[in-house]
């Protein structure tokens, strides 16, 4: 074997690695709204952003056009895609059945350790959010910390898959919302779904926990759509 050939069977770990790297760093970028609904991505300034190439970032977008979380526009840009509200309403209603079920398994299978990470994530989010003037872009992470907190209690890697790839496509809607109009705060409804969460999963009450996640994400749709930003399109 002539070394040529020798090179030719080594895996490409540094690429593979960097394709991996830039797809979780986009990632992070749609699910915490800081990409708006019509955001153009620069594929170089983006690669230029992370200090790589522009082959690893051309791979990690073509992995979040297929996942729906981008889209490839007539003129051949890469932009966040615009939901309408009907595609919204669809979305709400998938990741209330889809997160409700991880809630309902995270009741029965938690670990002592993860009831004690949701209870932190709990906690955070209900101090910053009865704050006197709570930040938006911090509420956005903690909103998202107590969903995953629980979301990892499931004991089902799949499940956790499709539900982040759910919130690539909804957080730039919710998150940006939520940054945009604190009204969603003060009103306290999250507070208190959140809090109805974290007693379902103490008492290992899978229905419970399956109900309060869903009815989390029902009143965030419902804030969201009764603010007309999201439009139906013509029938």
């Amino acid at each position: 074997m002539n070394s040529r050939t020798a090179l030719a069977e080594l895996p490409q770990i540094e690429r593979r690695t960097l394709s991996e790297t830039t797809y979780d760093a986009l990632s992070d970028l749609l699910a915490s709204g800081r990409l708006a609904p019509g955001d153009r991505l620069s594929l170089r300034q983006t690669a230029a952003a992370l200090g790589v190439s522009v082959m690893p970032v051309r791979e990690a977008v073509s992995r979040l056009v297929a996942d729906g979380a981008l889209e490839v526009a007539p003129n051949r840009a890469v932009r966040v895609p615009i939901m309408s509200a009907a595609g919204f309403r669809a979305l709400a209603e998938t990741r209330m059945a889809i997160e409700g079920m991880a809630a309902s398994r995270a009741a029965a299978q938690r670990s002592q350790g993860q009831l004690a990470a949701i209870r932190r994530a709990e906690a955070a989010f209900r101090l910053l959010a009865e704050s006197e003037r709570p930040d938006g872009a911090r509420a956005v992470a903690l909103n998202r910390d107590i969903h995953f907190a629980v979301y990892a209690a499931c004991g089902l890697d799949p499940l956790r898959e499709i539900i982040a790839r759910l919130w690539l496509k909804a957080g730039p809607i919710i998150n940006l919302d939520l940054r945009a109009h604190p009204a969603r705060l003060e009103r306290g409804s999250a507070v208190r779904r959140h809090a109805e969460v974290l007693a379902a999963i103490e008492a290992r009450n899978g229905p419970a926990a399956a109900a309060a996640i869903a009815a989390d994400i029902d009143d965030a749709a419902q804030f969201i759509l009764s603010r007309g930003g999201l439009r139906d399109e013509p029938s």
